[in-house]
């Protein structure tokens, strides 16, 4: 007798009332988003950690051994669930990731570890499904697609090809591919990233998307065609509308940084699009936010602000989710045969879960754990990620020209705040001394890539505006999107410099230094990208970070991710990376002068 058909006696017996159950919930409003209904005085019985029964009634299946929950009227939601996002931006290892977000309600996670695979490859990855295999809730990997993500315009740690994604669909808790970001291979039909997209496509499993640009011409289509089935990097209500058309799922962001709900949900509430096409996503979610502000709690409050219905908003985080992974057999509604995934819930708008049920088990109430999460060690490779050539110098940081022109024009990466693109700005700079110095007054800082993968002692140097800085500093950081190389950004050149070196010290992290003294920091030693102490620990130390971005005058909202960003190479208008300045509507290098 297998496994599965023991679990189908179990429950059958158990709804018929010839086992008691482990567990019955009494007296529930049940928010059954399967039927769009909230049904009132509902029973939930539930038994090797499935539901078996759903009804008015459920004292039939109630022993000598059962525990039984007075849920009082409160609503009965299916667990929420996270369907595109990615654990090392919360700067804290699954288990932690996870300590932070379950007891908010989040019992379902589908994460793409593309940072830690840019870092160390497939060990990296399997690094990461072994951990999520240990967590109380469930955690579903997404094999990474791009590493790099833009073969030829950066440097990685390492590299995944079709052979490991092949492997990797072997694997148990991979549940499909990551986020396509190569979007020009595909419309331009490069054979790898098609082989890696069929090989999932092969194994049954869904291929995740990332499609950045505006142009919804016939790239878009051709980059739909090549089987991408989601994507969040929408911003406008047009885009959400043509993906939902185009037969993929529309996901809607909102993370720290990446506030795409707003303006993309307008589909649902104005245009009338069906709403279970959309699913509601964090994709990167700071260690602070999770810790203060919450998760897809969070992302729920939100979304019902701007007009979502209560029960809509809902589903987009549950049936839609697990319906787009080939999952509502087992998750995704409060249904028979499905994994007790349950919140007890006072106020669906104010929404807090009092009760967190997750795989048949309590595991937390009014936010406090009521289990032991597992303890987890890491190999000694995976915390000595840092590696540079020599120690950093101001020198390194200076931006030469050889012209001798009194001005010349400069190309400068923009940043857009709560937002993932960037703009491709240009000032008159005036040469001083052979070099192009930053101007606080025009809000010009420097950006400088350090190689830390390979030792190759590579610095290479930009210019930036959007930070707001105002005065004289230095912020070094390793969490820099998708090569994970070191980013430095300031005004002083000493204090760059000086950023770089505490942070190879550390062994990765992000840190800020004002005149010469350090600011801020907070150590992430697990491929430069996570911390090993505890989620709170970790957001009290990343604070410190943000509120030295706000000593050196930058007044933007979560800038440390903005700042993870200047050297993603697949976003378009202008990124850095190790090997200079790039155009990402044309996939081309440019100079950072016109000399």
């Amino acid at each position: 007798m297998t496994s599965s058909t023991k679990l189908n006696i179990s429950l059958v017996d158990v709804a018929m009332g010839r086992k008691p159950a482990d567990l019955v919930i009494r007296k529930g409003q049940w928010v059954s988003v399967q039927s769009g209904e909230i049904i009132p005085d509902t029973d939930i019985a539930i038994v090797d950690g499935h539901i078996a029964y759903v009804g008015e009634d459920a004292s039939h299946t109630i022993g000598k051994k059962t525990k039984v929950i007075e849920a009082k009227g409160r609503y009965l939601v299916p667990g929420l669930l996270d369907g595109h996002m990615h654990v090392e931006s919360g700067m804290v290892t699954v288990t932690e990731f996870v300590r932070a977000v379950a007891v908010r309600g989040t019992t379902g996670m589908f994460i793409d570890p593309h940072e830690i695979a840019n870092v160390f490859g497939l060990k990296g990855v399997k690094l990461m499904v072994d951990e999520a295999a240990k967590q109380p809730i469930h955690v579903w990997v997404q094999m990474p697609s791009c590493v790099p993500s833009a073969p030829g315009l950066e440097t990685t740690g390492a590299s995944i090809g079709t052979k490991e994604v092949a492997e990797a669909m072997t694997w148990k808790g991979i549940i499909g591919l990551g986020e396509m970001m190569n979007f020009p291979g595909v419309f331009m039909s490069d054979k790898k990233m098609l082989d890696e997209m069929s090989a999932t496509h092969a194994a049954g499993k869904t291929i995740g998307g990332h499609y950045p640009t505006p142009d919804l011409g016939l790239p878009f289509h051709g980059y739909v065609a090549g089987g991408a089935e989601d994507d969040h990097e929408g911003t406008r209500a047009e885009d959400a509308i043509a993906r939902v058309r185009q037969g993929m799922k529309a996901m809607l962001r909102y993370g720290s940084s990446w506030h795409d709900v707003a303006t993309q949900v307008k589909a649902i509430t104005e245009k009338k699009l069906d709403s279970r096409r959309f699913i509601l996503c964090t994709d990167d979610s700071h260690a602070q936010t999770l810790s203060q502000d919450g998760h897809m709690d969070r992302v729920l409050k939100h979304a019902i602000e701007q007009g979502l219905a209560p029960l809509t908003a809902i589903q987009m985080m549950t049936i839609n989710t697990a319906e787009h992974f080939g999952l509502t057999k087992e998750m995704g509604m409060i249904a028979p045969g499905r994994w007790a995934d349950v919140l007890l819930v006072k106020d669906l708008r104010n929404f807090k879960a009092d009760v967190v049920i997750a795989k048949g088990q309590v595991i937390a109430e009014n936010g406090e754990w009521q289990i032991n999460l597992p303890v987890v060690k890491h190999p000694q490779w995976a915390v000595k990620s840092v590696h540079v050539k020599r120690a950093l110098k101001a020198e390194d940081f200076k931006l030469k020209t050889t012209s001798r022109k009194s001005k010349v024009t400069a190309h400068v990466i923009g940043v857009i705040e709560n937002q993932a693109p960037t703009k491709h700005v240009t000032f008159e700079v005036e040469p001083v001394n052979g070099e192009i110095k930053p101007d606080i007054s025009r809000d010009i800082a420097k950006i400088a890539v350090v190689e830390r993968h390979r030792a190759t002692g590579k610095v290479n140097v930009g210019l930036v505006s959007g930070f707001g800085f105002s005065r004289k500093c230095g912020i070094a950081s390793t969490m820099a999107h998708d090569s994970h190389q070191m980013i430095v950004v300031g005004t002083s050149e000493d204090d760059m410099a000086m950023a770089a070196n505490e942070l190879v010290k550390c062994g990765g992290g992000q840190i800020v230094v004002i005149d010469g003294k350090v600011a801020g920091k907070v150590e992430l030693q697990l491929a430069g990208l996570m911390s090993t102490e505890r989620v709170e620990v970790v957001a009290k130390k990343a604070a410190t970070v943000l509120q030295g971005f706000a000593m050196c005058g930058c007044e933007l909202n979560n800038p440390n991710m903005q700042m993870s960003l200047m050297g993603l190479v697949v976003i378009p208008e202008l990124r850095i990376s190790d090997k200079g300045l790039v155009d990402v509507n044309n996939f081309a290098f440019i100079s950072v002068l016109d000399e």
